[in-house]
């Protein structure tokens, strides 16, 4: 009998973390981000987009998705080390999740690649936050 109760405690204090988790990361999506859709390279067809947020900060973008119960970003882009490649619209099956007005970039960032999709209004966001950046033989180097 105590087997069980102690089994029926720690499966309570299980649900009631997952649910302060759920909670927690409703109220980080909740304060809001550009819509976009982004994937890791490589992947086959249409597969691997995954929906979330991105928010811009100085030197970094984050992505959060929005089935993930992950506490922080899903994945991080540095601005300094971003690298935009091809631009193209969706194509084969990604038309079941994407519209016709849907820009797909391939950005590079170090040895990781993706691919984002943003809406136009989203693609001119996220151009600017590129282009602005400071040029790395500006920035000070640590002594």
């Amino acid at each position: 009998m105590q087997t069980g109760m102690v089994l029926l405690i720690i499966l309570v204090l299980l649900l009631v973390a997952l649910a302060l988790v759920s909670i927690y990361r409703f109220m980080m999506l909740r304060r809001g981000g550009t819509a976009a859709l982004l994937r890791v390279l490589p992947a086959n067809g249409g597969q691997g987009w995954r929906h979330g947020l991105i928010r811009y900060g100085e030197d970094r973008l984050v992505f959060f998705k929005l089935t993930s119960l992950r506490l922080g970003a899903d994945a991080t882009i540095r601005r300094l080390g971003t690298e935009v490649g091809v631009r193209r619209t969706p194509i084969g099956d990604e038309h079941d999740i994407m519209t016709d007005g849907i820009v797909v970039l391939a950005i590079t960032d170090g040895d990781a690649h993706y691919e984002l999709a943003l809406d136009r209004g989203a693609l001119a966001a996220f151009q600017s936050w590129v282009e602005s950046r400071p040029s790395e033989r500006i920035r000070r180097r640590p002594v």
